[in-house]
């Protein structure tokens, strides 16, 4: 940014340029009326339309390129600041030089500075200074200025300290502010002049008088000078002066050892006001050890004096016991004795102590008339505020009078003080429109009143109006904006807006997310006793969220919360001691503390309180006062309780309840609850039946992430239940459930990979999906990821594997499993063959019904394996599972009937039992099938019959059908020889 004065680049933060001290603004409308030539343009009009400015520069450039000396300036100016066509610093200094050559002053010094700064030309100090002195020789205080600091600095001409002098009283005695100060810098330094600090004030005070502030700096700096030159003579109110320019810095570096030194020389000659300042630094430990005490006595020395601060300051300490033995009797008369003088802070105090009774009989109406007479004698505007307070209260005022009318005579007190300008009084004059308290409710009046206090610096205000700004109450919502109000009330200390804008960096709301920062506003807050930032920082120790997780620190601040009686921290509390976290488990403390929120109306409370009593923990079990802690919550609106109370209802058979319990919770965007609302439209439970209402439901919930409803809609799509059959539109939702762990998708996905079924089929992709399921200890997927290692699909073929999970799912009952695990024992399979352990095994299968551990325990009883042989158990295992259509056990009851085994030998019945494993495509039933017809056993001989068996049978590889097809070839039996195939 640059100067439009004087060309030099400034920070863009500044508001008065260095060099030559021009207000850093913009005046559009009046530089454009110069353009035109309009010199009596009115600042508050608006700028002209810009075809009005396209005229103006072609009549300017016109009269410029004609050799017109202010039309090239002006043309320069424009092409430098961008004025009415695109901004050219080249350009601009094309048409200064033009001018500069005719001798235009302006256009000199613009081009000096051009130079300087190397702005449209290459950077010539020379060249300035030799464009400075064309435009100061003409009187140019601009120019001037600028010459006299070339030479000051040696910058483009040979260091000349008393030709700077020169050249800045030039411009100083034309009254350029930026020269009078740099004169007095010169005097103070001796620089180029004899040192004269008269002279210096001097030249100081008369650029201090135009608002220079760097002027008003060094006419401190002078001042103090003065000031110490009476202290050292031992003038008592200039040791106090100077005392108090160390204090606050002013003039000179603060020191607070420096300030208590002068203060108390001046103290010890008895100045009342430096007694009341050296109390004030032992009172708040600046410059000396805090000693309350020696406060008093300074304080007593100015207060016996009559110094009214002093006397409000000692009745504060008689009244805390502060350096003094407590006497509310002393208060109130060093209290009375200030507020005599119209101090207004002791009248306030005074108040207190008659509204309170502390050291006077407790008389509100008495309090209320130190406001009444402040406001009448002196339209007090605190003593207005504290009225509108008074009414607000019911504190000293007409015990008749109804709430309504004390409202609103205490909004107009709060107005009275509002409109003199009084920031407590705007604030409390928002909270009343806020409320709708004797004003009619509107948020955009109360963020006006919020506004004016804000802008005076009011934390509690500003902390309001960032919260309007981050809710859009009365403002349009903008959390930028908010952010940047509560961090003004923050800066300031103020508890609620730490807390307030911890919660937007916590979230990112206005501001870029950072954990840390907002522990750190939490913190300040909850140190001050913030019961919400208290309980806001626990939960940041209890996530670890930044900060390093602490279960022990989380307690800590969810106590102190909660010891505020924070519903929040009740509940987090609780919720600790209900899991053991950070403290032993305790039920009884969790109910305690649940009880606590739950009373205050919080509604997970009172749905955890329901869970406790439903389960009696920490608590005799009582269903009624469950449900009646369900219910409240429910009545609050709260979505987990009205989904808990669906829950409760759908088990007590009462669906129609149920449905609506549902609704309630799913309306609010409840994904549980969604899920559940699609689930009853589709079984038609408590709702008619309807498949599209189930898949709206379940398209909600599951654009929330709820994988159950994902896995679900899935389904809809796979079967077209409610819409169009898609596999492609249901492998994507199964596969966003199985994204999300849900197991049952996981577990589908492989079947679909292992299958075939919608996607092409891919072991290893099967695998992988099995194997995410098998990890959550889902038993058929841990039986199907046995089976794959078993036959080598998608994985290395691994029997030791395939035992591990077979075992796994067996030991959780899954009876494919558990028979598994019998062969693997019965077999040596990746594991000792153990023929006992595979009986156990084959029978919690059968127990389960499992047909095929039925055939394989009726085998170890035929032949004696892992216990004793008997053949009759194995006539009746075969027959269970058999009766259940396992081709293995029909094929093996068969051969039992065919050779007596068990049973009476009946070779019909052998035939019966191998045609049904036969029809199955059972390859062993097939080749005794055949073989029956063969020999013609139980059927009439057919030799026809045989070989289309033992075909069948030969075509799965079965060694026996084949060696027998051959034969039968050979002999030429069953069809003409020629029409034998090869086998």
């Amino acid at each position: 940014m640059y100067c439009t004065n004087c060309g030099t680049e400034v920070i863009l933060e500044a508001k008065f340029c260095h060099v030559c001290g021009q207000a850093l603004q913009t005046a559009a409308p009046l530089a454009l009326a110069a353009l035109l030539g309009a010199s009596d343009f009115p600042l508050s009009e608006t700028v002209p339309p810009a075809k009005n400015e396209a005229k103006a520069v072609k009549w300017i450039r016109k009269a410029a390129e004609q050799g017109d000396v202010e039309a090239q300036f002006k043309l320069g100016e424009m092409y430098e600041n961008g004025q009415s066509m695109v901004k050219d610093e080249v350009e601009a200094a094309g048409w200064y030089r033009k001018a500069a050559d005719q001798g235009h002053a302006d256009a000199q010094y613009k081009l000096g500075v051009m130079y300087e700064n190397g702005q449209g030309v290459t950077q010539d100090e020379a060249q300035a200074v030799g464009w400075y002195r064309k435009a100061a020789e003409q009187g140019e205080a601009k120019a001037q200025n600028n010459l006299g600091w070339m030479y000051e600095n040696g910058r483009g001409v040979a260091q000349d300290e008393e030709e700077a002098v020169s050249w800045f009283r030039k411009a100083a005695e034309q009254g350029y502010v930026a020269a009078q100060n740099n004169l007095g810098v010169m005097y103070t330094a001796g620089q180029g002049v004899t040192q004269d600090d008269a002279q210096a004030l001097k030249w100081y005070r008369k650029a201090a008088d135009q608002e220079y502030q760097w002027a008003k700096d060094h006419l401190e700096e002078e001042e103090v000078k003065w000031i110490r030159k009476a202290a050292d003579l031992g003038h008592a109110e200039a040791q106090n002066e100077l005392g108090w320019a160390y204090a606050n810095g002013e003039g000179v570096a603060r020191d607070d050892t420096q300030a208590v030194s002068w203060f108390r020389k001046a103290a010890e000659q008895g100045h009342a006001e430096a007694q009341d300042n050296l109390g004030t630094m032992y009172q708040f430990a600046r410059g000396v050890v805090k000693d309350d005490a020696e406060a008093v006595k300074w304080y007593r020395k100015a207060a016996e004096q009559g110094n009214a601060e002093a006397q409000c300051k000692l009745g504060w300490a008689c009244f805390n016991g502060r350096g003094v033995a407590r006497d509310e009797a002393q208060a109130i008369k060093w209290y009375q004795k200030a507020s005599d003088q119209g101090h207004e802070k002791a009248q306030y105090y005074l108040e207190d102590m008659y509204r309170h009774g502390w050291g006077v009989a407790q008389d509100e109406a008495q309090a209320l008339s130190w406001y009444r007479n402040a406001t009448a004698d002196q339209e007090d505007e605190e003593a207005q505020g504290k009225l509108g307070g008074a009414y607000i209260g019911d504190q000293g005022v007409a015990e008749d009078k109804d709430d309504n009318d004390d409202e609103e005579e205490a909004a107009g007190w709060y107005r009275k003080a509002a409109d003199q300008g009084d920031a407590d009084a705007q604030y409390n004059l928002g909270v009343m429109y806020v409320d709708g308290q004797g004003v009619a409710q509107d948020e955009a009046e109360a963020v006006k009143w919020f506004h004016k206090a804000a802008e005076q610096g009011h934390a509690a205000a500003r902390n309001e109006l960032g919260w309007a700004y981050a809710n859009g109450q009365g403002v349009a919502r903008d959390e930028v904006e908010a952010v940047r109000w509560y961090r003004k009330a923050a800066g300031q200390g103020d508890a609620a807006a730490q807390a307030n804008l911890g919660t937007m960096c916590q979230w990112g709301r206005g501001v870029t997310q950072d954990q840390a920062e907002a522990v750190g506003w939490f913190r300040k807050a909850a140190e001050q006793g913030d019961a919400d930032a208290q309980n806001k920082l626990g939960r940041m120790y209890a996530n670890g969220r930044g900060v390093a997780q602490d279960e022990a620190q989380a307690l800590a601040w969810y106590r102190k919360s909660a010891d505020q009686k924070n519903a929040g921290a009740q509940f987090n509390l609780g919720f600790m001691y209900y899991n053991g976290q950070g403290v032993a488990q305790d039920e009884a403390q969790a109910l305690a503390w649940f009880r606590k929120a739950a009373d205050q109306g919080h509604a997970r409370a009172q749905g955890l309180l329901s869970v406790m009593y439903a389960y009696g923990q920490g608590v005799k079990q009582d269903d009624a006062e469950a449900v009646k802690w369900t219910q409240k919550a429910a009545d609050r609106g709260d979505a987990d309780a009205q989904f808990e109370l669906g829950e409760r209802r759908l088990k007590a058979q009462d669906d129609v309840e149920a449905v609506k319990c549902y609704r309630n919770a799913a309306e609010q965007g409840h994904a549980d609850a969604q899920y559940k609302l699609g689930w009853a439209c589709f079984n038609g439970r408590g709702v008619a039946q309807d498949e599209d209402e189930a898949i709206k439901w379940y398209r909600k919930a599951s654009g929330q992430g709820h994988a159950k409803a994902q896995y679900h809609l899935g389904d809809m799509y796979r079967y077209g239940l409610g819409v169009e059959m898609d596999e492609e539109e249901a492998l994507g939702w199964y596969r966003k459930a199985a994204d999300q762990g849900y197991v049952m998708a996981q577990f589908t996905l492989g079947v679909r990979y292992d299958n075939a079924q919608g996607v092409a089929k891919n072991d290893a992709q099967a695998v992988s999906w099995y194997r995410k399921a098998a990890e959550q200890g889902q038993a058929a997927a841990q039986y199907k990821l046995g089976v794959m290692y078993i036959d080598g699909q998608g994985v290395a073929q691994d029997e030791l594997e395939a035992v591990k999970w077979f075992r796994k799912a067996a030991d959780q009952g899954h009876a494919a499993a558990q028979n598994e695990l019998g062969w693997a024992y019965a077999n040596g399979q990746g594991v000792a063959r153990d023929e006992a352990e595979a009986v156990r095994w084959y029978r919690k299968a059968t127990d389960q019904g499992d047909a095929a551990a039925q055939a394989n325990l009726g085998t170890m009883y035929q032949f004696g394996r892992g216990v004793t042989q008997d053949e009759t158990q194995a006539l009746g295992w075969y027959r269970k599972a058999a009766d259940q259509g396992d081709t293995d056990a029909q094929n093996k009851l068969g051969r039992m009937y065919a050779n007596g085994r068990g049973v009476a030998q009946d070779a019909a019945e052998a035939v019966r039992w191998y045609r049904k494993a036969a029809d199955q495509g059972e390859a062993k039933a097939q080749y005794n099938l055949g073989f029956m017809y063969y020999i013609g056993q139980s059927v009439a001989k057919d030799d026809a019959q045989a070989l289309g068996w033992f075909r069948k049978a030969a075509d799965q590889g079965h060694a026996r059908a084949q060696g027998i097809l051959r034969v039968m070839s050979a002999k030429g039996e069953g069809k003409a020889q020629a029409d034998f195939r090869s086998v």
